[in-house]
């Protein structure tokens, strides 16, 4: 046996035709966006006050709603990159 990689294409090839960095970049823009404004509406309380009481340790509020911010952000980015990308998928596959 070879210790030798197998000869395979390049993936910069498929990653460009998927249009991935881009799809990528727009998940990022979409879901930084909304995590800000879900963030804003909530330590603004745009909508109101929140009518529960509640205790936040360590960070206070402000804190943990920035945390679950991020979280918001990165999980948006990837679904809205995924979504993207599997409609490109789609339209060459087509295209073929």
């Amino acid at each position: 046996m070879s210790d030798e990689p197998p000869n395979r294409p390049p993936n910069a090839g498929l990653l460009d035709a998927l249009r991935v960095p881009r799809n990528a970049a727009v998940g990022a823009a979409v879901g930084v966006a909304l995590a800000a404004v879900a963030y804003l509406a909530r330590v603004l309380e745009l909508f109101g006050p929140f009518a529960g009481t509640r205790e936040y340790p360590v960070l206070g509020p402000e804190g943990w709603f920035l945390l679950l911010a991020f979280v918001l952000a990165t999980s948006t980015a990837l679904l809205v990159a995924s979504a993207l990308t599997v409609v490109e998928a789609v339209r060459l596959s087509r295209e073929l």
